[in-house]
């Protein structure tokens, strides 16, 4: 990938959060500093035009990862590279603002993201205002009326409140606000987790449709794979705040590398082999408080051995697909075809 494609660029991103007790506890007590190991040495590029998912456990770093991005979480250590400038080195809002015009987000929650005692006309207008892209008038009205007709809803929704909308039509109103800066970039975090199947399914087309009219980039953080095969072009798999398996999406969907990447996909209901075997994780995730040392899965890892333990695995190539195993790495797994997860779920179209 030419550095001319890259829009966005992630290196050696680090997250930690201060979990200690109050400074007084600690010296009654004695009790040490606590500290949260969110993400750690995360490295991945996104190609413009393209989307990149993220997929993993809960309290992965996933979430993290994307609020970093967006500016709405600072970065203990490394860089956050958009358009050419590193965004996580910003101090000031005013400095970052002329590049968060080019980067939105689309959040998890389409109720809870939108503002309940504003209308939807204000809501889609906020960003135009905020980065003074229009002043009020009827020019604003005509484009917040162009952002719901692109989204699907009429333009008489703009005198309407959030709660009058049902869960999509919600969502339709963030994306429309997310689009209405004109961004290159959109973070999407766990966008459709809260919606209906069938839902689910229209958002994600409408997705895919303004990706192709737009040009966008899409950052898309879920947990269902069935989402991540339908929009992905590259996958990054998240294991306790480290990426372990990256690469071409539908590579690592049909032959992946990594044994929590095989754990994963073996959660995916497969009605053409209802018996299969499948890999079983044994254990709790560890605690982010706390990470194992050598490779954080070999504790729940059934390849794992003393290597495993003591040494951390670094990323490997293999042909489009970037793994940190060391079992992959001595070739003590083998490498099987699957059934694609559009074949084992339905695809979202």
């Amino acid at each position: 990938m030419s550095a001319a494609d890259v829009i966005l660029s992630v290196d050696q991103l680090t997250v930690r959060f201060d979990a200690s007790p109050p400074l007084l506890k600690r010296l009654v007590t004695g009790a040490p500093r606590r500290t949260v190991h969110a993400v750690e040495a995360v490295d991945f590029e996104v190609a413009r035009g393209s989307t990149f998912a993220l997929v993993g456990e809960s309290g992965c770093g996933k979430s993290t990862i994307a609020r970093t991005i967006a500016g709405i979480q600072a970065a203990t250590t490394g860089s956050v590279s958009f358009m050419g400038v590193n965004v996580a080195g910003f101090r000031t809002r005013r400095g970052a603002l002329p590049y968060r015009r080019n980067l939105q987000m689309i959040f998890q929650d389409p109720y809870a993201s939108l503002n309940p005692r504003w209308r939807v006309g204000r809501i889609v207008a906020e960003p135009i205002l905020t980065h003074r892209l229009m002043a009020r008038g009827p020019a604003l009205d005509a484009r917040i009326a162009e952002l719901l007709e692109t989204v699907g809803l009429s333009p008489k929704d703009a005198a309407k409140y959030p709660h009058q909308f049902s869960g999509g039509q919600r969502q339709r109103i963030s994306i429309a606000r997310a689009l209405a800066s004109n961004p290159a970039f959109v973070v999407c975090d766990e966008p459709t987790s809260a919606l209906d199947v069938s839902v689910q399914a229209q958002i994600l087309n409408l997705m895919r449709k303004l990706q192709r009219e737009l040009g966008l980039t899409f950052l898309l953080i879920s947990h269902n794979l069935a989402v991540v095969a339908h929009m992905a072009d590259r996958l990054g798999v998240m294991y306790l705040g480290r990426l372990v398996e990256q690469g071409d999406a539908g590579q690592i969907l049909e032959r992946p590398l990594h044994p929590y990447t095989r754990a994963l996909l073996d959660t995916v209901p497969d009605p053409h082999a209802p018996r299969r075997g499948r890999a079983r994780l044994s254990g709790e995730v560890p605690s982010p408080l706390a990470p194992p040392s050598g490779c954080a899965f070999h504790p729940r890892c059934p390849l794992a051995d003393a290597r495993c333990a003591a040494e951390r695995p670094q990323p490997i190539r293999v042909a489009a697909v970037s793994v940190a195993c060391h079992a992959v790495e001595e070739g003590r797994i083998d490498a099987p075809t699957r059934r694609s997860i559009n074949e084992k779920s339905g695809d979202a179209a």
